[in-house]
């Protein structure tokens, strides 16, 4: 996500490298020898910040002594705006691009940055970032509707870790995740029961898988609802610590967030067109809908 927001404000003017890929979890991945030869080689670097590439923390810092310019793309949100879990032992929450809202104050730091870094271009960057900021405009505009249109009863999103809690409180929805904050947090047994529970309790319909963590609890958690008489659907895939495949609408953060959107509110009653907002969706057997 970081990667798209850099290459959408930088356009031609720079050649943008991502270390961390489709399907690929940030909270677990380890750089290798040669990541750190790019980032060490790289004129400016940027990353998410707010923990969330805990592995990768020390080889960050390595970098930045290294007298290289280096930017957390979430320094510039508001820390009132941020989510402290009290599971997450003190520490906000990382997930701020599932709020598209919150994810336009990373377009506004990039622009910041590259201007600081290449300020004869400045005025560039930063019209760049306006002209995208007005797509996620659009964009945040179709979430807030669509997702609106699930019935209240039926707006609870159970998935397999807490990623979403920011696009829950920004789009109006219950979000419940089998794991914690990060992925490194083990699901026991008393948590899958109580989710069963909910799921039996409250008639929820569906469940959701992320590209990104095991499927295991997931499904765990519909096997656990059939034992107690109650049949609940797998609704989808999300794409939660990472995008699509590169090169394709749903590799960029416009579509993996219409993706999102639209996947969620078609499974759980709401009103969408399955190609999403711009009618550029893959078809989900396209993408190997469980």
């Amino acid at each position: 996500m970081v990667t798209d927001i850099v290459r959408q404000v930088a356009g031609d003017k720079a050649r943008v490298e991502g270390i961390i890929g489709q399907g690929v979890d940030p909270h677990l991945y380890k750089p290798t020898r040669n990541d750190v030869a790019a980032l060490l080689r790289a004129d400016v670097v940027f990353y998410s910040g707010l923990m969330l590439e805990g592995k990768m923390t020390d080889t960050l810092i390595k970098v930045a002594r290294s007298g290289k310019p280096i930017y957390a793309v979430t320094e510039l949100i508001d820390e009132k705006y941020l989510l402290e879990p009290r599971e997450f032992q003190g520490h906000y929450d990382p997930h701020v691009w599932m709020d598209v809202q919150g994810w336009m104050k990373g377009v506004e730091a990039v622009a910041k940055a590259l201007g600081e870094y290449d300020a004869p271009d400045a005025a560039v960057y930063e019209e760049r970032a306006k002209a995208y900021v007005a797509e996620l405009q659009n964009l945040d505009g179709y979430a807030r509707k669509v997702i609106g249109g699930i019935p209240q009863k039926s707006r609870v999103l159970i998935t397999a870790h807490d990623a979403f809690n920011y696009f829950g409180r920004a789009y109006d929805m219950e979000v419940l995740g089998i794991q914690g904050i990060s992925t490194e947090s083990e699901a026991g047994l008393k948590d899958l029961n109580r989710l069963v529970d909910l799921i039996v309790e409250r008639d929820i319909q569906a469940v959701f898988v992320e590209t990104s963590v095991a499927e295991k609890n997931v499904r765990a958690l519909v096997e656990g609802a059939r034992a107690r008489g109650k049949s609940v659907v797998i609704g989808g895939m999300l794409y939660s610590d990472a995008m699509g495949a590169p090169g394709t609408y749903e590799g960029t953060y416009m579509g993996m967030m219409d993706h999102n959107v639209t996947t969620i509110a078609l499974a759980l009653g709401g009103q969408a067109s399955p190609l999403g907002m711009q009618g550029r969706l893959a078809p989900a057997r396209d993408k190997g809908k469980p």
